[in-house]
């Protein structure tokens, strides 16, 4: 046989591969491979391509019939034997796939042969690999049943009655999340009429509980109600001229109206006119969103731990600690109640996204929630993309520590980008989205994709690819943010820039807005009494706890990483790796992120709060983050994994019955107390000038009073409670004066420049006696005018000018050639503008 194929020399036997127990002999098919390889040379065993594959068992007498149909069908074709013993001795796998010109081209090479077939086998099996690569999503699938129910059936339990013990699962927990939110939204809705007495009280009573910017909104939406058309509507937002003297305003922009828009729309679409009054629709939307803001926490908690015991403790932390969670009890229509829902589900489905071994219909379930939440987020506030960005940073972290799939992340990116866009087409080119750092971060993220994955090679290049990786990322996105200031124009949140400079102690300033800003609550460092609330709760404990093992564990992961180590596909629970589950570690990152900004901003607790409510509830009810503690502690006198399954039932058990005991009286007696809202002295104010103002008149006073008196009788008004753009908080200050310690000629000319007809003093405001002397108004005033005067270590004001607002209730010369006094009660100075030809000395 050898001769008769060439052999010049007779190498050594090869030994036969061992045949497994009670196979059958090999046949001439075997012979015909054995003899090939020979031709070939012997090989190890490790690299020995034909020998090691082995076709499956067959029959001894099913496999001489498949040989002679073989031999006889090369016979007919004219092919010589040893072209059909090549044939024959080629494997099943590589004939199916393509192969066989590949395993045929070494023989053709060595006659001299062309290589054309092997190129083509190399493209064929190259096509192969990309439509399995389309497939591993359907064929995962498809594996996990059939693996669950491998693991099923060594326990005994039939797949039926674990799909059954799974949809009893699935289907207990979406009723207590949608109870949890429903149940809430009723306890907001009593909790208000309790406060207010909203169903007793007249149209006008009920709209002054409106006050300041909330005012200015819900005027809007009646504004919108009011109008003939939807359309038309929309245009007298659009082209505002009838809200602030001397100004035409997009308000639609300015304001982010779009939460009013949609609620008119909805109000007279669902033919409500007739069934609900206006006001109960709007709050009604609003506490319903407050539902789904906890129904969404309630989920994110329940996919981190498994169990919807942690969205039941979540729901409870939240609503105990409501004075800190949300601002729904003194500010209703506020852009943040009608935003922070619609992130809330945002950070819900990302978390499901970021998890691993996801089937693809929830994976695309889960994308197609970000992205049309993020959008809606981005089109409900104007300050959105600011939080985004620190989101953004969150998954940067993420995917730079190599803890999260690079694919996933980059796709979070792209629904990023794209909600700019769209954001900056439909609030009308707003420049404010296209200097965002978000934009900047996202772009700079985009560009060193390429460089990333380099990274993944494993070379020193990619090592030192990796160190620099976070500083040009950084580097790139402050290049980027410092071209679009320069080129695109702008003037949005200027001021936000100065404030923070201010703030970080990086700058001074005696300017009245910065100074006014400074002064308020929620700009301010977080006091005491927050962190003693969260304690006494024993929410900040347990955070504290769940936030130490997660820190230490994800560090582990880092170190892991760093030493070449690479994550497992799926942890188990007796690995005691939670710091190896993508979720959490951004849940991690992004509570940091959003705690320290907390720790400046008193304002800010209400964005960190709720998730710390999440992350504490979802840490004492996982096993997985007990199993990782225990693992460190190395627990020998009791089973690990027993003690961390029952410590995750009976810990948020024992928590939800102290919380019950302690806090479910107090939650009961706001409910059935009576309070009662009586403002008798802004009811007469605006029953006056609805009475009694001419309609084209023009009123002039703080700014939170005039978003009042624009609601209640829709009069114009000279300045409005925004502050997102710089002539309106530049209008603010100068009205303010009105406080302040100048002549009478200077206040006349600063209301006649603004077309003023009416001018209101606040008895509140000028004989305000404040907790923190220079945060007053009138002494931040003086501080901006250069009144304040320093002697031995006391300041006070000094001007040749009296008050203006203590003067002109003398009603002497000249306070009484320009303004004369029509109406005033406890509360309330109202004087006419007169109409004067010169100024008296």
């Amino acid at each position: 046989m050898l001769q008769h194929q060439g052999s010049a020399r007779t190498p050594a036997p090869c030994p036969p591969p061992p045949q497994p127990r009670g196979a059958p002999l090999p046949s001439a098919a075997g012979a015909g491979r054995r003899h090939v390889a020979v031709r070939r040379g012997c090989a190890p065993a490790a690299s020995f391509r034909f020998s090691a594959t082995v076709p499956p068992p067959f029959s001894l007498q099913r496999r001489r019939r498949e040989e002679s149909r073989e031999r006889g069908a090369s016979r007919g074709r004219g092919a010589s034997p040893r072209r059909g013993m090549r044939e024959r001795c080629r494997p099943r796998g590589r004939r199916e796939a393509g192969g066989e010109a590949a395993a045929a081209a070494p023989l053709r090479e060595q006659r001299g042969a062309p290589a054309g077939g092997g190129r083509r086998a190399m493209e064929e099996g190259a096509a192969d690999l990309r439509q399995r690569r389309k497939q591993n999503c359907t064929e995962s699938d498809k594996m996990a049943p059939e693996e669950r129910n491998k693991e099923n059936s060594k326990l005994g339990r039939s797949p039926k009655y674990l799909l059954i013990q799974r949809f009893a699962k699935l289907f207990f927990g979406c009723l207590a999340a949608v109870t949890s939110g429903m149940m809430y939204a009723v306890y907001l809705s009593t909790y208000h009429e309790r406060k207010f007495w909203f169903s007793s009280r007249q149209e006008l009573e009920r709209e002054i509980t409106f006050q300041g910017d909330s005012a200015i909104y819900y005027s809007f939406y009646k504004e919108l109600l009011k109008a003939p058309s939807f359309e038309r509507g929309v245009y007298e937002l659009t082209h505002n001229n009838k809200t602030i003297s001397l100004k035409t305003i997009n308000a639609v922009q300015q304001m982010t109206l779009y939460p009013e828009l949609i609620a008119s729309v909805l109000y007279q679409a669902s033919g409500s006119e007739e069934v609900i009054e206006p006001v109960y629709f709007y709050i009604g939307i609003v506490f319903g969103l407050q539902g789904i803001y906890v129904t969404a926490l309630f989920v994110t908690s329940w996919v981190m731990s498994g169990t919807w015991l942690a969205g039941m403790l979540t729901v409870a932390w939240f609503i105990i600690n409501r004075t800190d969670t949300t601002r729904i009890d003194y500010s209703i229509p506020s852009r943040e109640n009608w935003a922070l829902p619609y992130f809330a589900c945002q950070v819900a489905a990302l978390t499901g996204y970021l998890k691993k071994n996801l089937n693809c219909s929830a994976e695309k379930f889960c994308y197609l929630l970000v992205s049309a939440s993020t959008y809606t987020f981005m089109m409900m506030w104007e300050y959105s993309h600011y939080l985004l960005f620190v989101q953004a940073v969150s998954l940067f972290l993420l995917d730079s520590f190599a803890l999260a799939q690079t694919e996933k992340v980059h796709e979070v990116y792209k629904i990023y980008l794209f909600s700019l866009l769209l954001g900056y087409l439909l609030q009308f080119e707003n420049s404010a989205l296209l200097v965002s750092p978000l934009l900047s971060l996202v772009a700079a993220l985009m560009l060193s994709k390429c460089l990333q994955m380099n990274m993944k090679k494993g070379t020193f290049l990619s090592r030192l690819l990796k160190i620099m990786y976070i500083y040009l990322v950084l580097t790139i996105t402050l290049t980027l943010n410092f071209l679009l200031k320069m080129f695109v124009p702008h003037k949005e949140n200027e001021h936000l820039l100065k404030f923070l400079e201010v703030k970080l102690g990086l700058n001074t300033t005696k300017n009245f807005t910065m100074n006014w800003l400074l002064c308020q609550e929620s700009l301010q460092a977080p006091s005491q009494d927050f962190f003693l609330r969260l304690t006494q709760s024993s929410l900040l404990p347990f955070y504290i706890l769940v936030l130490i093992i997660c820190l230490f564990s994800v560090t582990q992961v880092i170190f892991r990483r760093i030493c070449g180590e690479p994550l497992k596909e799926t942890v188990k629970l007796e690995d005691g790796r939670i710091g190896e589950r993508p979720e959490i570690v951004y849940h991690v990152i992004h509570t940091i992120l959003l705690g320290s900004l907390a720790m400046c901003l008193e304002g800010m607790k209400y964005l960190w709060t709720p998730y710390v409510c999440m992350l504490a509830a979802f840490g004492v009810c996982s096993p997985e983050l007990w199993m990782t503690l225990f693992k460190w502690l190395r627990l020998k006198a009791v089973h690990p994994i027993l003690l961390a399954l029952i410590l995750s039932m009976a810990v948020p058990t024992i928590i939800g019955f102290s919380l019950w005991k302690e806090f479910f009286p107090r939650i009961m007696s706001e409910l059935s107390e009576i309070q009662e809202f009586y403002d008798p002295d802004t009811v007469e104010l605006m029953t006056w000038i609805k009475r009694q103002a001419p309609v084209a008149a023009v009123f002039a006073g703080s700014p939170q009073l005039m978003g009042v008196i624009k609601l209640c009788t829709g009069w114009m008004v000279s300045s409005l409670p925004i502050y997102n753009d710089d002539d309106l908080l530049k209008r603010n200050e100068n009205i303010y004066q009105i406080y302040s310690k100048r002549s009478a000629e200077d206040i006349y000319k600063i209301l006649t420049s603004y077309k003023a007809n009416f001018l209101i003093i606040e008895d509140s405001i000028c004989n305000e006696v404040g907790p923190v002397r220079g945060c007053r108004v009138k002494d931040l005033l003086d501080i901006a005018n250069g009144h304040v005067v320093c002697e031995e270590g006391d300041s006070y004001a000094y001007s040749k000018y009296g008050r203006f607002c203590h003067e002109i209730k003398m009603n002497y010369s000249p306070y009484v050639n320009y303004f004369t006094r029509v109406y005033w009660n406890r509360s309330y100075f109202v004087y006419r503008i007169n109409t004067v030809i010169s100024f008296q000395s």
